[in-house]
Parts: structure tokens; C-alpha cells; sequence
């Protein structure tokens, strides 16, 4: 096993950011920076930074989508009217998943795509992420050029009345993305014989997920697919899989789905009603992909917090499992970089190079079914590929200065880390979307992996009261 060092995820890029974390711009809805007013000039600030980026060309066009969330109507109007105001025309897309919005701002040769979504926070969040004409998200340095305009005076950069944009809806955007998940699947194929269990989160995802696994012949069962505007994520939903694990269990189910608000990522749910993270489906997913001759790379690439059985798994089977910090861009980024097509995160997010530029759940989910056909296999052989490390996880909340800068938090993560010698490893980092402290370790022993995340946790809890 490689020696694990005391790694330090603080992720000075992002932490001297102003609004953007490492999913775009998120907060509470109606408070600031999630108002309609700072709405509107992300999208005026986007379109000069992008304009400037084509030497002063004119721009054409925007793809806005968004989830279920009641202030999606308030922030998709803000948005809209800057990108107009600017004299681009913007194509409104209605609740989409994510990897929708990157789909589409590339078929229709968006100069930039717009998703409206705070993914797996409650309603009363929401954000807004940020993706290229390439469909892949806004690097880092174009953010932070971003962020420079948004409070600046665009006054000048107007465009004339005569050249204010439109803003019309595209009626058929669910279809096409529909169509673009069902070519993952081999011409003429179906997932006719398996019974499924999905669960929409009362997200984005509560047409469109039910919809395709009915086109692919699946007998489908769908929950958390009724949104008011208040509930996604409410209960339902990949970080709340317990309605799925009973309801795969007493509708007799080969699998279950569970997406999350914006459908980016995945976590699955055996017919046993075990609950089964972004590890184990990468797992499953690399082997296959190795098996078929399909993987690139020689691996995986996942994150720091992807689980040290799956890094034993990828060396046991000749493959390597590279990481990167925590957030699905930068797994994209090292893909991209490296001629990787397989990435992903633990928390469910997965990343197929060949077929998609960002997380995509409800593609992650057909490739899995394939396989469950393919090798009439059950989930819970299929997805029980290796054994995981013992792992432990707190978050601790803060005000004001972050305190993994504090000297005593630091000797006590080196001073942890000791204590693991080369038998397992502490993460700690804050948190791209929250005000959070995350510490994790992992290991063989159990108590031992417990102990030092509340020792740790302990310490941390001292800075913050200190101040």
C-alpha cells in the first residue's frame, strides 16, 4: 500500500475566491449572494468576461435550466434579463438535471450554459453553476475573472436597443437529452427484465428519469418524483435513501436509483435494500470497463475521499486509482488532462469521459443496469466489488476565520496522522459549498479511525470558540 501523507485539502484557490466554491455560487435564496440583484450581474459579468474572451465578438446565445426549487422561477428571470441586457439571447430550458445543461449548451452551440441548482442542499438554498461552450465547467481562472466584473460598473458594455436579446423556451429539451443517455446503451439495446426502483429527489430529474428507463423497456416504480417547490431533496433523494431501501425491498426490486437535486450524481440501492456509494460503483464500473477494453488510462480517477479499498482494488487488478481534490471539476480536469474516461467521487458523482463532460447520474445508472443484464448478475454481486476501509466522517461548523489555519488544529492533524503510521490516513478540509469543517480518516481499525476524528473534531471545536 502507498504511504499515505497528512493531507492538506484547503484548496487555496478556491478559498481566495469571493463567491464561487467548487460548484459555482451558492447560498440561501433571496439572501445574499443568492439574490435576483446579484443574479443578474453574475450573468451581465459572464457574458463581458466571455465577450471580452472573443476579442469583442458578438454574443449569441445562453442555455438557462434549473431544478425544482421555488426561487428557481425568481433566478432564472434575473439571469435572462442580464445575459439580454447584454445582447445575447437566452434559450430557457425549465427544470433539466445538470449534465443536461452541459449536454445542451453544447448541441446548440451556446456560447455559455446556466444551471440554477444548490444539488442536494434543502429548497431554501440555491446557486448557480457555470458551463462553457465545450460543456464542460468554467475553469477556475475564468471564475475568478467573474467575480472581478460582478461588482463592477458594466454600464457601458449595454448593448443598444436595437441589439437587446430574446428570450424564448426550447420545448424539447427533455427529449434530447433523453436521447443522448439511451445512445450509452448499444444500438438495438434494451433493459427489458429488470425492475427498478428510482428516486427522483423531487428534483430536476422527475420527468426525465422515469421517462428513459420506460424507453429502455424497464419496469419502472418512481418516488420522489412529485415536486412543489419546497420539497426536493425533503427525505428523498441520494443523501436520503431510506424511502428507496424500503420501497426496492417491498416492491421486489432487481435495483434501486437514487439521484439527487440536480441529478449529477448517484447512489444505488441493492435488492437487498443495502444502501451503495460512488466507490462501489466505480469499482463495478472500471472493472467492466477493463473487461470490455473500454478503459483509458490504466484507471480510475476519484477524489481524497474515495475509499482506501477501492485504491487496494484498482492495485489488485493492475490499475491505478489517481486522486484529486474534492469536487468534480477537478476529477474532470485530471481526466481531461491525463486521457482518463472513467472519474468520479464517493458521493455519488461519475464521470464517463466518452459519453458526458460532468457528473451524470442518470447515465452513471444505465451503465449499471447494462452490466446487471450483461452479466445476470444481482446488484448486491455486482456491486459489492471490494471490501471498504473502516471511514468516518464529522463536520464541524464555523463562523468567521476558517480553523484549519489554526496552529493547534494543524499539530493535532500531523499529531493524528502519527497515530495511523502507515495503517490509514486523516483528511481534513473545509467544505466548497458551507461553512464546514470536514474531517475524515479511515483505516483497518475501526475504534482507532473514530477515536482520531473526535479527537480532532475536539480540537476544532476550541478554535471556533476561541475565535
Amino acid at each position: 500500500m502507498r504511504r499515505h501523507k497528512v493531507q492538506d485539502m484547503s484548496n487555496k484557490d478556491q478559498q481566495s475566491k469571493k463567491y464561487f466554491g467548487t460548484d459555482g455560487i451558492r447560498g440561501q435564496a433571496n439572501t445574499h449572494p443568492m439574490t435576483a440583484e446579484m443574479a443578474l450581474k453574475v450573468a451581465m459579468a459572464t457574458a463581458s468576461v466571455l465577450r471580452t474572451a472573443r476579442g469583442g465578438k458578438h454574443m449569441d446565445r445562453v442555455v438557462i435550466g434549473k431544478d425544482t426549487r421555488l426561487s428557481g422561477y425568481m433566478l432564472e428571470q434575473a439571469m435572462s434579463a442580464g445575459f439580454v441586457s447584454m445582447g445575447m439571447d437566452a434559450i430557457l430550458i425549465g427544470p433539466i438535471p445538470t449534465p443536461g445543461i452541459a449536454k445542451l449548451t453544447r448541441s446548440l452551440r451556446a456560447d455559455v450554459g446556466v444551471m440554477i441548482s444548490a444539488s442536494h442542499n434543502s429548497y431554501e438554498d440555491n446557486g448557480i453553476k457555470l458551463f462553457g461552450p465545450d460543456g464542460y465547467k468554467l475553469a477556475d481562472e475564468i471564475e475568478k475573472k467573474i467575480e472581478d466584473k460582478i461588482d463592477a460598473d458594466l454600464t457601458e458594455e449595454l448593448s443598444p436597443p436595437e441589439e437587446i436579446g430574446k428570450a424564448n423556451r426550447l420545448d424539447d429539451a427533455l427529449g434530447r437529452y433523453i436521447e443522448s443517455l439511451k445512445r450509452s446503451i448499444p444500438r438495438r439495446g434494451t433493459l427489458e427484465g429488470l425492475k427498478v426502483v428510482v428516486d427522483c429527489a423531487n428534483g430536476a430529474a422527475y420527468k426525465v428519469a422515469p421517462q428513459v428507463l420506460w424507453e429502455l423497456e424497464v419496469d419502472v416504480i418512481a418516488i420522489g418524483d412529485k415536486p412543489n417547490g419546497k420539497n426536493i431533496n425533503d427525505g428523498f433523494g441520494a443523501t436520503a435513501t431510506g424511502h428507496l431501501q424500503e420501497a426496492v425491498v417491498d416492491y421486489g426490486a432487481d435495483v434501486g436509483i437514487a439521484l439527487d437535486g440536480d441529478a449529477d450524481r448517484l447512489i444505488m440501492v441493492n435488492e437487498k435494500g443495502d444502501k451503495v456509494d460512488g466507490d462501489q460503483i466505480m469499482a463495478a464500473m472500471a472493472l467492466w470497463f477493463k473487461e470490455q477494453e473500454l478503459l483509458k488510462g490504466g484507471g480510475l480517477v476519484a477524489t481524497v475521499m474515495s475509499n482506501l479499498g477501492l485504491e487496494r482494488l484498482m492495485m489488485q487488478n493492475g490499475l491505478t486509482l489517481e486522486r484529486t481534490a474534492v469536487g468534480d471539476r477537478y476529477v474532470v480536469e485530471y481526466m481531461r488532462e491525463n486521457g482518463y474516461n472513467l472519474g468520479g467521487e464517493q458521493s455519488g458523482h461519475i464521470v464517463m469521459g466518452d459519453y458526458a463532460t460532468t457528473g451524470d447520474g442518470l447515465l452513471a445508472a444505465l451503465q449499471i443496469l447494462s452490466i446487471l443484464k450483461h452479466k445476470e448478475q444481482t446488484a448486491s454481486e455486482a456491486l459489492n466489488i471490494f471490501e471498504p476501509c473502516p471511514q468516518f466522517l464529522k463536520n464541524v461548523r464555523f463562523f468567521g476565520e476558517n480553523p484549519i489555519y489554526n496552529e493547534s488544529v494543524r499539530m493535532k492533524i500531523e499529531e493524528a496522522q502519527k497515530g495511523f503510521a502507515d495503517k490509514g490516513r486523516i483528511l481534513v478540509r473545509p467544505s466548497g459549498t458551507e461553512p464546514l469543517v470536514r474531517v475524515m480518516a479511515e483505516g483497518d481499525d475501526s475504534d482507532l479511525v473514530r477515536n482520531i476524528v473526535d479527537d480532532v473534531c475536539e480540537v476544532i471545536e476550541k478554535a471556533v470558540e476561541a475565535g
